[in-house]
């Protein structure tokens, strides 16, 4: 009895070696001379050393293989129309691979024969990238904001959690909306993210210790909006602004959102202190970041005048008057003792060249400053001309479109990686509908050579038919050195207190 059971387990264990031994290269498959319409389109990207697996599908064939080749290293994988690829074994291809490429093959099956399309190249660089991003998930409803999601993501695997969900708090009555996060300097020890409506307010984490603060007072058009955390002090700068929307009927736009009023503010978060930066009433002052050394502050200014004998209202005149309103991007100098600004200075007149610049980050050197032009307005996510652009800080007059991450559609929210070798935007070039966060490769240019990026690609998922069936965008894209630590109940805790009311300095 105990012969044949043996012999049995032997049998068995032979055949699940052979069963599950994983997909072969096709023999005698049709060659084509171009290269495979893959979904996400990883085709010639440049990966970080340190990313996960960049997992993609075709979307017309019903079976796929793929080859993965570096020296006398090969890998095979396919499942149905998708190739998710082994982490192991994509760890250890792209390791022996770094500073080199990995060559891709792949053959598709459409039902009566195999294809094999021309080869591509999946180039390692030898920098890394932040381990970590979040960013806000929200349905793209324009009012609906009954399940918002801050969440955060390890771009080294495919592990996704919550950082704070409004569903914590919000009852059938009450909702409440999550708005911006920031990180100084890419670390969560110091962050901060916005609630709206039911218990409202901003909260504050300040190595480990969560308060929560409103910072609206007496002397400032609203709480504060668009954060941007000093570098070194525990210092926020803030807008404050009057936001409103309205949708379109005339062309393919769906929504304009739009500030009728805007300045900018500093939030001392060690005495609880606001104080007014800038608060021209003609001028819509918003989107503040500090250079690295937090010696400057950048932002960006409209000059908008209302009309006075116009007896419509602010909002009215605006929605009039969308095309008028053009950003430029500032900048001010600021004293680190006394916390005191100097005066406005111009940095990049999109005005004069018929634009309008917004959400402007600098990279890690402070030499390099991109951000998001589009024709008009402050809100480009909507505006499907909207590219990001490079200023050379040391070359002040020259401007350069990053083809290599920009597409037809809306890109908005660039950033850096700590390192300055990566440049994250947001992106709808897949359908229009929703943003995705992709990311595209800076290298540092040579002396005399033009700044460009290499072709974006999207963050990688498990399942790469993922963002196909995902019906929620992601919302300002964020790098991490590290994850937040503090759970989401601890978040709703301290969520559901009443805020620590800021002082007028």
């Amino acid at each position: 009895m105990y012969k044949h059971l043996t012999s049995y387990i032997i049998l068995l264990t032979s055949y699940f070696f052979f069963s599950c031994s994983g997909p072969s290269v096709p023999e005698n498959a049709q060659r084509i001379d171009s290269k495979p319409s893959i979904y996400p389109d990883y085709t010639d990207v440049t990966l970080p050393a340190n990313l996960c697996a960049p997992n993609f599908m075709v979307k017309d064939a019903q079976e796929v293989v793929a080859r993965f080749s570096f020296e006398n290293m090969e890998y095979v994988f396919g499942e149905d129309n998708k190739v998710i690829i082994d982490d192991d074994d994509w760890a250890t291809i792209r390791d022996a691979a770094k500073g080199k490429s990995i060559t891709v093959e792949v053959f598709c099956n459409n039902g009566d024969s195999w294809k094999a399309y021309a080869p591509f190249q999946l180039y390692i660089s030898n920098d890394t990238i932040d381990p970590y991003i979040s960013y806000r998930l929200i349905q793209p409803s324009y009012v609906a904001y009954e399940d918002l999601v801050l969440a955060q993501r390890n771009i080294t695997n495919f592990d996704e959690s919550d950082i704070y969900t409004n569903r914590l708090v919000q009852t059938e009555e009450k909702g409440q909306c999550i708005n911006c996060h920031s990180y100084q300097n890419y670390s969560t020890s110091r962050m901060l993210f916005h609630m709206r409506q039911n218990w409202g307010g901003t909260m504050i984490v300040d190595n480990g210790k969560i308060q929560k603060v409103d910072l609206k007072t007496d002397r400032t058009i609203s709480s504060g909006v668009y954060p941007a955390w000093h570098p070194s002090l525990n210092l926020v700068a803030f807008s404050t602004n009057n936001t409103m929307q309205t949708f379109r009927m005339k062309d393919n736009g769906k929504i304009e959102v739009f500030d009728t009023a805007s300045d900018l503010i500093l939030y001392d978060v060690d005495k609880n202190t606001v104080s007014t930066i800038c608060n021209d009433s003609n001028h819509l002052e918003s989107f503040p970041i500090w250079s690295p050394d937090g010696k400057t502050l950048y932002y960006c200014d409209a000059l908008f005048e209302y009309a006075a004998n116009d007896t419509t209202s602010k909002e009215r005149q605006v929605i009039q008057r969308f095309g008028e309103i053009k950003y430029n991007i500032m900048r001010r100098s600021f004293n680190p003792h006394t916390h005191t600004f100097g005066e406005a200075e111009m940095v990049f007149d999109a005005a004069s060249r018929d634009k309008s610049a917004t959400l402007p980050r600098l990279s890690p050197d402070g030499r390099y400053l991109v951000f998001a032009l589009g024709d008009f307005g402050c809100f480009h996510v909507w505006h499907n001309e909207a590219d990001i652009y490079l200023v050379d800080l040391q070359q002040p007059d020259s401007i350069y479109r990053l083809n290599g991450l920009n597409s037809s559609l809306s890109e908005s929210y660039p950033s850096f990686s700590s390192n300055g070798r990566w440049i994250m935007t947001d992106s709808r070039r897949e359908d229009g509908n929703y943003t995705r966060p992709y990311i595209s490769y800076f290298p540092k240019p040579a002396a005399g050579q033009v700044p460009k990026c290499c072709k974006a690609f999207a963050v990688p998922q498990k399942n790469p038919e993922y963002n196909i069936l995902l019906t929620k965008s992601y919302n300002r894209p964020e790098f991490m050195r590290q994850p937040v630590t503090i759970s989401p109940k601890e978040f709703a805790t301290v969520a559901k207190t009443e805020a620590r009311k800021a002082s007028y300095k």
